[in-house]
């Protein structure tokens, strides 16, 4: 009887460790409360905590190709853009807008067609207009682009068997960027350190017709 009853007790034990290893080894789920990645147009908070926002375009669509018109064949004409669902926090937006197909220099880098900031947050995007951002919400610094001009510059991807594609990267940030309109990439993003409470992208493609 007593024999019997200590190999119960040893099984009990044996079986009650074994449990405590298997949770120990199990994956992690995230805590209580804790966001997880989303989906849908724009994509979710995700592990990074950014609040979701929206580009629309009247020129073309997401992932579309770019029209002559806004293309540097075409007198570069700057499109306009419709933000929401930016964070009450955002100030203002900052903007990249760059060919990521080449690879120049070293370090490589990909061609940057305009960079422009102080965007207000109130005005919600920015309308079509000149390539100088003479039709800008007040307020806003163009930057240089790859020519070291101040001007958006129009894709000009040469006629081929693909297409570049181009992308406009929107920042939201809790405050407007002190830096000047001479600055670098590189000063750009600097800048964006600890400032940015949300991100969005709108992508477009484009080669040029041959002769």
């Amino acid at each position: 009887m007593r024999s019997r009853l200590f190999s119960s007790t040893l099984a009990i034990a044996a079986a009650v460790a074994l449990s405590a290893t298997l949770a120990a080894q199990a994956p992690q789920g995230p805590p209580p409360g804790a966001q997880g990645g989303g989906g849908g147009r724009g994509g979710g908070r995700g592990g990074f905590g950014l609040v979701p926002m929206l580009l629309e375009s009247d020129a073309y669509a997401d992932g579309a190709i770019i029209p002559v018109k806004y293309a540097g064949a075409g007198g570069s004409t700057m499109p306009g853009f419709k933000i929401t669902g930016a964070p009450m926090t955002a100030v203002s937006f900052a903007v990249i807008f760059h060919d990521i197909e080449p690879s120049l220099g070293d370090p490589p880098n990909d061609v940057l067609h305009a960079l422009f900031w102080n965007v207000p947050a109130a005005s919600a995007g920015w309308s079509e207009g000149p390539s100088d951002g003479s039709k800008m919400p007040a307020g806003t610094v163009m930057g240089a682009n790859q020519q070291k001009k101040p001007t958006y510059m129009g894709p000009g991807a040469p006629a081929g068997p693909r297409f570049h594609h181009y992308i406009f990267e929107v920042y939201a940030l809790n405050a407007n960027l002190d830096i000047p309109p001479t600055a670098t990439r590189e000063e750009f993003y600097k800048a964006l350190s600890g400032k940015v409470v949300a991100k969005a992208a709108y992508v477009g493609r484009y080669r040029s017709e041959p002769k």
